[in-house]
């Protein structure tokens, strides 16, 4: 007979689950352990049934999920001690291990988690090495980013409409690692990283601070094994983990951003801004021009900017007001800075100044362009209106980020840009005319003037809500 404890400790763990979760849960067991609603599943036998590394690898033939993840969580789920066995010996999963696997990773806190995740690191027991821990972090990234798009889950984002995202798995991957810290509250970095040795104690305590790792997770094992994948997911940072994109279809674009990029810079906009971004501005669709640029991204709310200089350095910005022409500084403290390429960094307000974001055109006395951080002639980001050329000042760092400089040389030059908005776009631009359009004398006197009509031609139908699912 089940041990006592066993059983209760087995129960504590299925009450987690909502009765429709518990089926789902034994329905993917039933599947991997190759067994069918059979009358005699619902003997005492059924909890006799066990699920193999091969059955695991077998379910996949479908590939959601990469080889490596498939065995990592195999060691995740056999890691699990059930009281009264010996663990770890049977090279087989039992139901007991499956759903208690189930339940730490989707319903149990840090400390449960930690367990499992350091299995799935390592299958000793111990200190495990930087490189180690690396190689599970990168793995988590592609699994997830592998797995949404497997499933039409990267909501009209996709593989060819974004930048590789090999060099954002790795981005990102360096990006969280950043966070991990010794006891002594030293952060290894670079090849010392990797050979440095990290006690389970530092491993949780950086878990517990870089969320993403227990959000990529939960993705992985719901889109990858199929459960609870179908039930609302309650968690905003899962429902919000990829932006709805618009603006991208039937253009034949590939965006600057690759899905990694586009995970973290959007897990640090405000909550209200997280579940859709659309496309404003393109310097391959719109043209290069200032005015063009300005006549797309004006009160179009909340945006983030991205460019590439000519040494292929990725970099922007996140404006949290709509941009108007205007001399002098707008925004608040929730703008930011952020590189993309060679690194993935967000780089918030110090709050020494305002100098949060600024865009002129068209005046004799102030700068003409569009910058965000530091001081006129010393921008932590700049774009002249003489389009094309930019700087990234920041010796050692922006007063208004803490950014360093973004761009590869400090005076740079443009090759691609592109404006997202974020949110919803105000109701007041929905559907706005153009003053030419309101005022049919403004336009004649335009054209008695022989000034032609800058934007006629060029501006666009505001797009409906197509669905890009």
């Amino acid at each position: 007979k089940m041990g006592n404890a066993e059983s209760n400790a087995y129960q504590n763990h299925l009450s987690r689950f909502l009765p429709e979760e518990q089926s789902d849960i034994d329905g993917v067991f039933e599947t991997l352990s190759g067994s069918s609603g059979s009358a005699g599943a619902k003997t005492a036998k059924a909890t006799k049934k066990t699920v193999t590394l091969a059955a695991l690898q077998a379910a996949h033939t479908l590939e959601p999920l990469p080889e490596q993840m498939t065995v990592r969580l195999y060691n995740g789920m056999k890691s699990i001690d059930l009281p009264g066995k010996s663990s770890g010996l049977s090279e087989q999963v039992a139901k007991e291990q499956f759903v208690i696997f189930m339940s730490n990773l989707l319903k149990g806190n840090a400390d449960e988690k930690i367990a499992i995740i350091m299995r799935m690191i390592s299958k000793t027991e111990g200190p495990v090495k930087g490189k180690q821990i690396q190689e599970f972090t990168e793995d988590l990234i592609t699994s997830v980013v592998h797995v949404l798009s497997y499933r039409n889950e990267l909501k009209g984002w996709n593989l060819e409409n974004t930048r590789d995202s090999a060099s954002g798995v790795k981005a990102l991957a360096a990006q969280l690692l950043s966070e991990l810290k010794l006891a002594d509250g030293t952060k290894p970095v670079g090849p010392q990283l990797l050979e440095t040795s990290f006690d389970p104690s530092v491993v949780e305590d950086w878990v517990y601070r870089v969320p993403q790792i227990s959000i990529f997770l939960s993705v992985v094992i719901r889109q990858g094994l199929h459960v609870l994948h179908s039930l609302p997911d309650q968690t905003n940072d899962i429902l919000n983990l990829v932006p709805r994109c618009k603006g991208m279809k039937g253009r034949g674009l590939v965006s600057l951003f690759d899905v990694p990029s586009i995970i973290y810079i959007n897990s640090h906009l405000p909550a209200e801004l997280q579940h859709k971004w659309q496309l404003l501005f393109s310097s391959r669709l719109h043209g290069e021009s200032f005015s063009q640029l300005c006549g797309h991204i004006v009160n179009k709310g909340p945006c983030i900017v991205i460019l590439r200089d000519l040494d292929g350095y990725l970099f922007g910005g996140f404006a949290s007001h709509s941009w108007e022409v205007k001399p002098r500084f707008q925004g608040d403290n929730r703008c930011f800075l952020f590189s993309v390429f060679p690194s993935l960094a967000v780089y918030t307000c110090t709050g020494y100044n305002d100098h949060f974001m600024y865009l002129n055109h068209g005046q004799q006395t102030m700068p003409n362009g569009l910058g965000m951080g530091g001081q006129h002639g010393y921008f932590g980001l700049w774009i002249d209106s003489d389009y094309g050329k930019g700087h990234s000042k920041a010796k050692p760092r922006c007063t208004t980020y803490n950014s360093p400089q973004l761009s590869a040389k400090e005076e740079f030059t443009l090759d691609a840009m592109e404006v997202w908005a974020v949110g919803d776009i105000p109701e007041s631009v929905v559907g706005k005319k153009s003053i030419l359009d309101v005022d049919p004398e403004a336009q004649a006197l335009l054209e008695m003037a022989g000034k032609t009509r800058q934007s006629e031609g060029l501006r666009e139908p505001i797009e409906e809500d197509e669905d890009e699912e």
